[in-house]
């Protein structure tokens, strides 16, 4: 691994600081752009860019912050970056990762920008975080708290590089995909690859994004909001839940080029990793009801972790997004494992 540019550059003069002369001490919040030469797993050594966000104040413990194959680097709202972030209900302050007292960091996955065409690996995604401490020049990490694909990425990164890492927080993701997760995100792609070959792949993303939504959350949560009887609109039935399926869909494919998904849906099935192999210690946060990442699986990951991991179990209507809505409940679990400081790897 190797940087191609190692001197963090600012996208635009505001992205700095989020501090005013009146309030020097409000944590700041900063963008770049880093140039590195990867060695992946599958596609040999690219040159791509590493676009973060950093917000905290200097010299405070850092905590990365990764999410989903949709999260990206802006985290939360700041001073400096007013538009609301995909974990803004995280991080703010009062709650645990309270970005007045944590330098709370967080990257645009490799390939999100739908540029790189080539299998990533999880493991990539790892490399490329080492590669980003490096050059921020950042030591060690506090924590990595990882919620879904951004777990996987965690456990990767604590296995390769443990020296970097105090503690990881993996929420709703394991050591491997379970196959009927795998099957569902086939029939994503296969949706996708559908509407390219009719020349739609904004229909075929959004049917993708559709299927996706019902294995994010769950059969309670449905029966809750959508059990009302069906509407005949232009002679056709249409069920009550159509209407947020359409709006998740178009939501997704104004944000998401199409070959980001593919690739990082792909990312998410090639994922495989050696619970042995991780040296530092991990609290593992499971969802009963989860389709997507099955209750045992987090059980079978904590028993392989042989002493190092700890398991807590959520109950939660909303399924693998809980981790998204379940924000009080996530809160406390991060509370507890931030406030610990006896662990050490």
């Amino acid at each position: 691994m190797s940087l191609v540019n190692a001197a963090p550059s600012p996208e635009h003069p505001e992205t700095c600081t989020g501090a005013t002369t009146a309030d020097a001490a409000a944590p700041t919040a900063q963008r770049g752009e880093i140039a590195v030469a990867l060695p992946m797993r599958h596609a040999g050594v690219r040159t791509t860019a590493l676009r973060y966000e950093l917000q905290g104040p200097a010299g405070a413990p850092v905590v990365f912050l990764a999410g989903g194959i949709s999260a990206h680097r802006h985290a939360s709202a700041s001073a400096a970056f007013a538009e609301a972030g995909w974990a803004n209900a995280l991080v703010a302050a009062g709650r645990a990762l309270d970005p007045a007292r944590h330098r709370i960091l967080a990257f645009d996955y490799v390939g999100a920008d739908g540029k790189l065409d080539a299998p990533i690996d999880t493991s990539d995604q790892a490399d490329a975080i080492a590669l980003l401490l490096d050059a921020l020049e950042i030591d060690r990490l506090r924590a990595f708290v990882g919620y879904s694909y951004g777990a996987m990425v965690g456990l990767q990164f604590a296995a390769r590089h443990p020296s970097r890492l105090q503690r990881l927080v993996a929420v709703s993701g394991a050591h491997k995909p379970h196959p009927y997760a795998s099957a569902w995100r086939a029939l994503q792609r296969r949706a996708v690859a559908l509407g390219q070959l009719q020349c739609a792949d904004a229909q075929g993303l959004a049917l993708a994004r559709q299927f996706a939504m019902l294995s994010y959350r769950t059969p309670e949560e449905f029966g809750e909001r959508f059990d009302s009887v069906p509407e005949i609109v232009n002679g056709r039935v249409r069920c009550a839940a159509e209407d947020y399926l359409d709006a998740a869909g178009a939501q997704y494919v104004a944000r998401t080029p199409v070959t980001a998904y593919l690739r990082l849906s792909e990312s998410i099935d090639l994922h495989r990793i050696d619970p042995a192999a991780v040296a530092v210690p991990v609290n593992v946060v499971a969802v009963e009801g989860d389709r997507l990442v099955p209750l045992a699986d987090s059980v079978a990951l904590v028993e392989a972790l042989h002493g190092r991991g700890q398991l807590r179990v959520l109950r939660s209507p909303y399924g693998h997004d809980a981790f998204l809505k379940e924000t009080d409940r996530i809160d406390l679990i991060l509370a507890a494992v931030l406030g610990d400081t006896g662990a050490q790897p």
